[in-house]
């Protein structure tokens, strides 16, 4: 059945306006299903479905012990927005290979089912933020909604998994070598310190030291940390103007554009980096411009931009809120013309990453 739209007025375009509202209803079904995504994340019904072959939902049900009367409705729903697939004559329910690698396979570059988690925990922000709106003032990081900090880091974790030891350390002159070698490497901003445990289990010889200024996730990631064997690695909280000690290598994964003082997090880094030392600086991509960025990884940066990243800025001393998109050019002119490093250049990137190299 077609749904009847009462005819717009002559100043509107009707067919814009139908691509308007088809838009939107598509942006509704993808909003809907955030704690769909959740659910099949949590209980494993993507890996299940994946692992089982097609199946009924009565044969789901058999398969992982939940109700069937659920998993029926969570299917059809899956089904509807193309996050499986549906064959009406056995009635059965399938996954793609494609369908698999985004929300069945853990390790896959493009596993995106954490990212529905994060999109939850932005909305556990609503209250704080539409009252900063109002007031102008931040929101930090250890007041915003409790679950954010673990769902960023499970969001950015199968980007570093894939890319941190393949491609992003070896883009950098030299880096490697001295790793492998023997290196000090400081992870500033770590969070709950997945990138650092990366890093010091590929690079054993190496000393790989976590900093962040939320305790919250330094506990976690020393929690983490515990789980696995690895003498070559620690956490501390510490703010990044206060960086301890000299290294070869120091690392920020997508927390430059949350301080609230980048410039002055830069120099102290400078300042603390050896003869010959190198800084990667890993940021959302992002284009220089505003209608570069009018994509959907553009859309989907600006929205957390706005929930959590200028927020967390605002809430800190200077308050520089560059924000998620900030863009090569912006990030090159603070790295070089401000905070004095002698060259900023672009290393490696991805659909999602921008990664520079910094020398002083």
């Amino acid at each position: 059945m077609t749904a009847s739209i009462e005819k717009p007025s002559n100043e509107l375009n009707e067919e814009s306006l139908h691509q308007l509202v088809g838009g939107v209803l598509q942006d509704l079904g993808g909003a809907f299903s955030v704690p769909l995504v959740q659910i099949g994340e949590k209980l494993g019904l993507y890996q299940a479905l994946h692992e089982n072959g097609p199946s009924t939902s009565g044969q789901l049900a058999e398969k992982t012990g939940f109700s069937e009367r659920y998993l029926r409705e969570w299917l059809a729903a899956q089904a509807a927005s193309n996050y499986v697939s549906y064959d009406a004559a056995s009635e059965s329910f399938h996954m793609t290979a494609e369908q698999a690698f985004v929300f069945a396979n853990s390790g896959s570059p493009f596993y995106l089912a954490p990212a529905f988690g994060a999109a939850a925990a932005f909305q556990g922000n609503l209250s704080q933020v539409t009252n900063a709106f109002q007031t102008g003032e931040g929101v930090g990081w250890g007041d915003q909604t409790q679950c954010l900090s673990c769902a960023v880091a499970r969001f950015f974790r199968p980007g570093y998994k894939n890319h941190l030891i393949q491609a992003w350390l070896p883009a950098l002159e030299g880096v490697v070598e001295k790793l492998e070698s023997g290196a000090e490497v400081a992870d500033v901003g770590c969070g709950h310190g997945i990138s650092t445990l990366i890093m010091a289990e590929a690079f054993p010889k190496s000393n790989v030291h976590g900093f962040d200024f939320h305790e919250g996730s330094i506990e976690e990631a020393r929690k983490h940390a515990n789980q696995h064997s690895v003498p070559n690695l620690d956490f501390h909280i510490q703010e990044a103007k206060e960086l301890p000690g000299s290294y070869d290598l120091i690392t920020m994964f997508d927390c430059l554009h949350d301080m609230g003082d980048p410039v002055g997090a830069m120099k102290t880094l400078r300042s603390a980096l050896k003869p010959g030392g190198k800084v990667m600086i890993v940021e959302p991509m992002a284009g220089d411009s505003l209608s570069e960025n009018l994509n959907p990884v553009g859309r989907m940066y600006y929205c957390a931009s706005t929930m959590v990243c200028v927020p967390t800025s605002l809430a800190q001393e200077t308050g520089a809120a560059l924000g998620a998109q900030a863009g090569e050019k912006r990030l090159q002119d603070l790295i070089v013309n401000e905070a004095g490093f002698s060259s900023c250049r672009r290393a490696a990137e991805t659909p999602f990453n921008l990664i520079l190299e910094a020398t002083a």
